[in-house]
């Protein structure tokens, strides 16, 4: 008993070493570890939003089909905003046309009005949506609704006491392309000290960017699946600041570009733009300097 007892000790210090969830020194004791617990959090409320969206264009799909239709971005301001006050067919019929197109004008800066009031008009009065229990998914909207916009308030407070933790710390992540506070904050969180890894390959590694490879007999082949191991957050931080280099112009955009051109797959080619972010990332840490681009 006492050696299983000694072996799962063993395995849970193991366990931690692994994770990132501990490092020798001091500042990764209280700032370190506070920076990492309050960007874990952001991220699962991020997640919480997203599933909450998901539901309610589940709904919507119900009660009013051709609603996403209508703009282009379901989640911009202009239709959260109509959908926080209006949330069914019905609602938006008992509207008059001048009303709604002031609305629409308000929440878009002037960008939407008349013409866009006239066509979400034409689409409530002919949705093939159901029409029965109106007051039933209208609540139901509204309360899904309702916790979208109370989460993501809970995110814009959460993001200003992450980046005063960030801006505790000497770090250089945000002079790279791509890399916001928050998102440097994620990658500085989940690394902590660099010095932990002993080559740019071993970040790589942690974060679970690097590519699979099968071997069989003579055949060796490189599937362009990326490992997983190592950090999840990490990694979803790289390629979310990945996915933000292929809409910026940068070497990193550059680079992007040509993988196109190559005829590699988008997922791919960001693959490619995180694995070298993760490069950069180290560099940068490493040398406590700003990122500067290869002429």
């Amino acid at each position: 008993m006492e050696a299983t007892g000694h072996y799962w000790l063993s395995f849970i210090i193991a366990e931690v070493i692994r994770f990132g969830r501990f490092t020798t020194t001091q500042l990764a004791d209280d700032k370190l570890l506070s920076l990492r617990q309050l960007c874990r959090y952001r991220l699962s409320l991020v997640d919480s939003v997203s599933e909450l969206k998901c539901r309610i264009i589940t709904v919507l799909d119900q009660v009013f089909h051709e609603y996403e239709r209508l703009f282009s971005d379901t989640w911009g301001s202009s239709s959260k905003a109509l959908l926080e006050k209006y949330q069914t067919p019905e609602d938006i019929l008992a509207l008059d046309i001048s009303e709604l197109a002031n609305f629409l004008k308000t929440h878009s800066r002037g960008q939407l009005g008349y013409v866009k009031a006239e066509k979400i008009k034409d689409a409530a009065q002919n949705t093939f949506g159901i029409k029965i229990a109106q007051s039933a998914f209208k609540f139901q909207l509204k309360q899904l609704i309702d916790q979208v916009l109370f989460i993501e308030n809970q995110i814009k407070s959460l993001d200003e006491e992450i980046e005063f933790y960030y801006n505790q710390f000497d770090s250089h992540l945000t002079s790279t392309p791509g890399i916001g506070s928050i998102t440097a904050s994620i990658i500085l969180s989940e690394i902590g000290d660099i010095t932990r890894f002993k080559n740019a390959s071993s970040l790589v590694a942690y974060a679970g960017i690097d590519p699979t490879v099968k071997q069989s007999g003579q055949f060796l082949a490189n599937n362009n699946k990326m490992s997983k191991r190592g950090s999840p957050y990490l990694r979803r931080a790289l390629f979310l600041a990945a996915s933000t280099c292929t809409l910026r112009e940068s070497p990193l955009n550059d680079y992007y570009n040509k993988k196109r051109s190559e005829g590699k797959h988008h997922l791919t080619a960001v693959g490619a733009i995180a694995l070298n972010l993760t490069h950069i990332v180290f560099a940068i840490m490493r040398d406590n300097k700003d990122y500067v681009p290869m002429a």
